[in-house]
C-alpha cells in the first residue's frame, strides 16, 4: 500500500512582506504628489524659482471636489544657509516663500477653476487644471544681494494640500484620514552663488 503525505512549506516571511510592500507602492504612487524637478536661475540681479510637480488626487479628494468643496494647496519654498557649528538646529532661513492655489469645480458650466491669487484660468478637464497647478515657472523668490558668493546654501521646495482652508466639518476628517492628506516630499538641492 502506498500512502502520500502532503508536503506544506512554510513560506518565507520576508519575501512574503516584500512583495505585499512592493504590490502597496505600486497602489500608491500613482496617487499624490510629486517633486519633478526645481531649479533655482540668476537673471538680472534676481533669483527666479522654477518647479514642476506631478498632482494626482486620489478619489476621496476628487468626489469631494465635484460635490463643491474646493481644495487650497501651497507650494513652499525656502533658501536656508546651514550651520554645522549648530548641528544644523539653528540654520539661517535666507527666504522663505508661499504660493497659494485654490482649486474648484463648477457644477453648472462643469468646469474646473484654478485661481491663483487674483488670476482665474477654467478648464473642462481635472487633469488639465492639475498640470497647470503642477507647473511653478519663472517666480521672483529673492534679489542676489541676498546671498554671498562662494557659501553654499541649501534650497528646498514642496506642495500640499493646505487642509486649514477646508470647511470644519473636513478639517475633522483630515485629523483622522490618510485620504485628505496630500503633501509631496521636500525637495532639496545646494546653491552656491
Amino acid at each position: 500500500m502506498v500512502s502520500f503525505t502532503p508536503y506544506w512549506k512554510r513560506p518565507d516571511l520576508p519575501r512574503l512582506l516584500g512583495v505585499l510592500a512592493l504590490l502597496w507602492s505600486f497602489n500608491s504612487a500613482g496617487q499624490g504628489i510629486h517633486v519633478k524637478s526645481a531649479e533655482l536661475v540668476a537673471n538680472a540681479g534676481e533669483y527666479y524659482l522654477s518647479a514642476n510637480f506631478e498632482v494626482e488626487l486620489n478619489s476621496t479628494l476628487e468626489e469631494a471636489l465635484v460635490r463643491g468643496v474646493a481644495l487650497h494647496f501651497v507650494v513652499q519654498f525656502e533658501v536656508i544657509y546651514p550651520r554645522w557649528y549648530t548641528l544644523y538646529l539653528w540654520n539661517r532661513r535666507i527666504v522663505a516663500h508661499e504660493q497659494r492655489y485654490r482649486l474648484a469645480y463648477n457644477a453648472l458650466t462643469r468646469q474646473y477653476r484654478l485661481s491663483i491669487d487674483s488670476l482665474h484660468q477654467s478648464f473642462d478637464t481635472l487633469e488639465e487644471a492639475l498640470a497647470l497647478l503642477g507647473r511653478f515657472s519663472r517666480r521672483r523668490v529673492l534679489d542676489t544681494d541676498a546671498l554671498v558668493s562662494g557659501r553654499v546654501y541649501e534650497a528646498q521646495i514642496r506642495m500640499a494640500l493646505d487642509t486649514k482652508q477646508l470647511p470644519k466639518p473636513f478639517q475633522i476628517d483630515a485629523l483622522a484620514s490618510r485620504d485628505w492628506s496630500l503633501a509631496s516630499e521636500w525637495y532639496r538641492w545646494t546653491l552656491t552663488p
